[in-house]
């Protein structure tokens, strides 16, 4: 493993967060979030903000059936 490659952060449409290695092309269907640094560093800020990680269609369905 390249200990001095630069991840960056994506997420898809789905809420679901994915390192991915900089320099390569975002695959169709997800979004950078703006974080980049050191896989360390994305793992931790994905380990802060995803707190929920069931997808977010599970969670709307599960929202509306208990409305």
């Amino acid at each position: 493993m390249d200990e001095n490659a630069r991840y960056q952060v994506l997420r898809n449409d789905e809420d679901q967060y994915s390192l991915w290695l900089a320099d390569l092309e975002i695959p169709a269907g997800w979004q950078a979030v703006g974080k980049e640094g050191t896989q360390d560093e994305c793992a931790a800020y994905v380990d802060e903000v995803w707190t929920d990680m069931r997808p977010r269609s599970l969670r709307e369905r599960m929202e509306n059936a208990g409305s």
